[in-house]
């Protein structure tokens, strides 16, 4: 969690990697919401964003999308019960969900001390999350259990996908002279979306 906290902050006080950003005027940022980088930065260049993701621990993805997620329906990770429960079973995903918030207080906190200090304002990662245009989630609903979606949530899982050949993304000059974390993170996730000239 330090190591990648760390490699966040490093990330949003790169002032020449931000400015390029800035004026580069892109569409909008496409991330995996799990390190919330990519959000703290969709929000500070007012850009929209796109999340991809096969889940969010401590199930943040369904607060942040207000999806409803009733623990006496929706099964918890690693609970290894079935979508039918008995009720000392349903006890027992109760239980999971409560430990499931002290852990995603823990996990996301320092996120939400970063996000606040760069955005200048007081924000939690959820309200960013609750942000995101679009969440493409990696869900099949041939492995996994039928859950409620939002309009705005996507499941891209493999029955869903046809395969087709991606076009090459091309990588910022910019990154080539940042930092490994900084040009790894950008030119895979945020640079899908380059401004398109108006001609």
């Amino acid at each position: 969690e330090q190591i990648i906290g760390v490699g966040c902050e490093h990330l949003l006080q790169n002032k020449e990697l931000i400015r390029y950003l800035e004026e580069s005027k892109f569409d909008a940022i496409l991330t995996d919401p799990v390190l919330p980088c990519g959000v703290i930065l969709a929000e500070h260049l007012s850009l929209p964003s796109v999340y991809f993701l096969r889940g969010i621990p401590c199930g943040l993805d369904f607060e942040a999308t207000r999806c409803p997620n009733p623990p006496s329906y929706v099964p918890r990770a690693f609970t290894d019960n079935a979508d039918h429960m008995t009720f000392l079973q349903r006890v027992k995903n109760l239980l999971f969900d409560t430990q499931n918030l002290f852990l995603c207080d823990f996990i996301y906190d320092p996120f939400s001390k970063l996000a606040s200090e760069f955005l200048q304002r007081e924000v939690t990662v959820q309200d960013l999350l609750h942000k995101g245009s679009v969440w493409l989630l990696r869900l099949e609903f041939v492995l996994d259990y039928p859950r409620p979606l939002m309009p705005n949530i996507i499941p891209i899982g493999g029955m869903h996908c046809a395969h087709k050949k991606l076009p090459q993304v091309g990588c910022c000059p910019c990154c080539l002279t940042t930092s490994f974390f900084a040009a790894g993170f950008f030119c895979f996730f945020s640079l899908l979306f380059p401004k398109l000239e108006s001609g």
